[in-house]
């Protein structure tokens, strides 16, 4: 709940968090006078003034003639923002707009609305049992530049992803709120999202699972969605695992960009991680952390800690805010939360989606001869994988369990993970298929089946190790383009980390929902301005370069445009293990070692791969991933479909698929492997009964 507020009474059951009578002096006493089950709180009003002495926002109540004035709708009028917060669904909300003329708190006037709504979402990561915390700051300074131009602007703590990831409640939530807003004000214009990191994800998966909801986005720091972003970061630990404690006496291994080449995610010679510290305190007691490598990979300094808080039903960060009793018999993980989609074993835990059988880590860097053979198999050899929830123990990171003793620390969590060697191969993960198709048909992964404008900017990160790489716009650009045939409603943004090109997005977006208003029938493509295009830009806000073409490269299979020259993407794992650049094969389809080989998939490495063949199957019992078929978890049936009209800003809009629709089905199916006849020095591996 929020600090200091107690929610609403509404049983005497004992049912919820105890509600407790407030004295004369205005504090708490001990009585309980009932109980809440819905954690409820009172709708309230407050007015806010940007203050012209200081630039910061204050309580009406305070002003000195200090008031600020904005121009909107043609009309100079005082920066006064009317903030209303209460709860909707069990979570917190605000709306907020500036005080129209001769309005009261009961009665908001829409005088000075431009008639433009904003939905702001918000990022983290969580595991949902939370209500979440609100404050002035989390919407009206986060957009007081849009506010000041009139728009406004409605958030819920159900829409900031560090409370959940459950896109049903998200969803569910976001219309109730819309409804509140338009029964206080009026229908917007249009609504458009705008939010980073999870706050993007939402918006992708609600263009595409809830047409109406949002009529224009604004992804900042975009994923495509969360749970697809699981499959390369669970390799991270591992891998590092391997590269700092298993091979630590390699000295290849020392330097971090020689790891890039099976890792994929950036990495940098100089740089002092946020664990550098943590390290060498635990190096007083531990030998794993002396003659450590310099520098870090976005493995280290990005994700790190994010694995036990999704995949550990034994960990939880917040765990102090519940019952011991609960706090111990509670699963604390992503499958946990979403378990009504993964669905759950007979062990009584929720199932996964992460699967490894069958991924060659570093495939590319051995075909490139950046990596040898003995290198490659001791490398698969070692990565198993996660243990099974059940066979879980407690995290070892200081700053997210609080265990302050050193000899107890673990940053890879090696505890957890199945590890093996080359005599003795690691078992590899092997998902839950039903889990797998759960969370495709629950719409919690994102298949590019959108119609709207969508504008996703983005910093560029990539040199900072920060978990927001750039690869990820590409990656959802490219499941927009195999869903539809196309991706012109989707425009890429990058820029220095100095400059803010928000607001310039909305302004173009707003000409591209003008124009989709005015010509419905022209359709979100038909109706793209012609200042809608790719760009990038300097530290100073000025556009390095503009218009199709720019951000061509590697993943597209053009050369680099001038963008992608200014701010090159980087990979992940899976793509390094022939994976591509969609990022969305959850569990891969085998085939045999030999029919690899036979396929030419270990280029000049095949003579050594063969001469290696009994190693390999020992690796590989179940065989290597054949990327040239579908996700085996993917649902055979259409997720989407093709044709027929969308509502966008209140009108019809015709859904442009640049495919007929068995074309737009026939794209996921992969033509067919043409395999050369076998080498006679290679046998097939006998089949095993099952």
């Amino acid at each position: 709940m929020v600090t200091g507020l107690q929610p609403l009474v509404d049983n005497h059951s004992g049912e919820g968090v105890p509600v407790f009578a407030v004295g004369e002096n205005g504090k708490l006493t001990d009585d309980v006078v009932g109980y809440s089950r819905d954690c409820s709180h009172k709708t309230a009003v407050s007015y806010f003034y940007r203050s012209s002495r200081d630039g910061a926002f204050h309580p009406l109540e305070e002003a000195q003639n200090d008031i600020d004035k904005v121009t909107v709708n043609g009309s100079t009028t005082d920066f006064i923002v009317r903030l209303e917060t209460g709860t909707i669904n069990r979570f917190f909300y605000a709306i907020a707009a500036l005080r129209g003329e001769g309005e009261s708190a009961d009665s908001p006037n829409t005088s000075n609305w431009n008639k433009r709504l904003i939905y702001q979402f918000r990022g983290g990561v969580g595991v949902g049992r939370r209500q979440g915390n609100i404050s002035r700051t989390a919407i009206v300074d986060r957009r007081e530049d849009q506010l000041a131009r009139g728009y406004a602007i409605v958030y819920s703590t159900a829409n900031q992803t560090s409370n959940h990831y459950n896109i049903w409640l998200a969803e569910d939530t976001a219309r109730r709120l819309k409804k509140q807003f338009a029964a206080l004000y009026d229908e917007p214009l249009y609504t458009v999202g705008i939010g980073g990191s999870g706050g993007a994800i939402q918006q992708y998966l609600l263009a595409q699972n809830a047409p109406g909801v949002l009529d224009a986005a604004v992804p900042l720091y975009s994923y495509p969605d969360m749970v697809s972003q699981t499959i390369y970061v669970f390799d991270c630990e591992p891998l590092e695992y391997f590269f700092d404690v298993v091979a630590a006496e390699d000295a290849r291994w020392q330097k971090m960009s020689e790891r890039e080449t099976v890792i994929g995610l950036a990495s940098r010679e100089e740089f002092d991680h946020r664990f550098k510290i943590l390290e060498t305190a635990a190096s007083l007691f531990d030998g794993r952390y002396r003659g450590r490598a310099e520098g870090a990979s976005e493995c280290v300094q990005g994700w790190r800690g994010l694995v036990p808080l999704v995949n550990n039903p034994k960990f939880v960060h917040f765990k102090k805010s519940y019952a011991d009793s609960i706090a111990e018999r509670t699963h604390w993980s992503h499958w946990e939360d979403l378990r009504d989609f993964y669905g759950a074993g007979q062990d009584g835990y929720a199932n996964s989606a992460w699967d490894n059988q069958g991924v060659q880590y570093g495939l590319e860097a051995l075909k490139q001869g950046q990596i040898s053979v003995d290198e490659f198999l001791r490398l698969n050899a070692t990565i198993g994988g996660w243990k099974a929830p059940e066979d879980q123990a407690g995290e070892r990171l200081w700053f997210m369990n609080g265990d302050l003793f050193p000899v107890q620390l673990s940053v890879w969590s090696e505890q957890n993970m199945n590890l093996g060697s080359l005599d003795n191969p690691a078992p590899r993960n092997v998902a839950s298929v039903d889990a797998i198709q759960g969370i495709y048909r629950s719409g919690h992964v994102f298949l590019g089946d959108v119609e709207i404008p969508i504008l996703d900017v983005r910093h560029y990160l990539d040199g900072e190790l920060d978990m927001h790489h750039s690869l990820a716009s590409f990656a959802s650009r490219e499941r927009i383009r195999r869903a539809r045939g196309h991706a012109d409603n989707q425009l890429i943004w990058m820029s220095h980390k100095n400059y803010n090109p928000v607001d310039e997005a909305l302004d173009i977006l707003d000409h591209w929902m003008q124009k989709i208003i005015e010509h419905p029938e022209l359709g979100v493509a038909g109706n793209k301005p012609v200042e809608a295009t790719d760009r990038c830009f300097d530290s100073s806000g000025n556009v390095i370069a503009a218009g199709p073409g720019v951000w061509d490269g590697a993943w597209n299979h053009k050369p680099d445009g001038a963008c992608m020259q200014e701010y090159p993407v980087h990979s992940t794992s899976r793509q390094m293990a022939g994976a591509p650049i969609t990022g969305d094969v959850f569990k891969c389809a085998l085939q045999p070692v030999e029919r690899a080989v036979a396929k030419g998939s270990y280029g000049n490495s095949t003579a050594e791969i063969i001469a290696h063949i009994a190693d390999m199957h020992r690796i590989f019992p179940d065989g290597v991933c054949n990327y040239n078929e579908p996700d085996v978890g993917r649902p055979k049936d259409r997720l989407f479909h093709a044709g027929g009209d969308v509502i966008i800003a209140g009108h019809s809009v015709s859904a442009d698929y640049r495919q007929l629709s068995g074309q737009i089905a026939a794209e996921t199916e992969v033509q067919k492997d043409e395999v050369e006849a076998t080498p006679v020095s290679v046998r097939e591996p006998e089949v095993e009964e099952k």
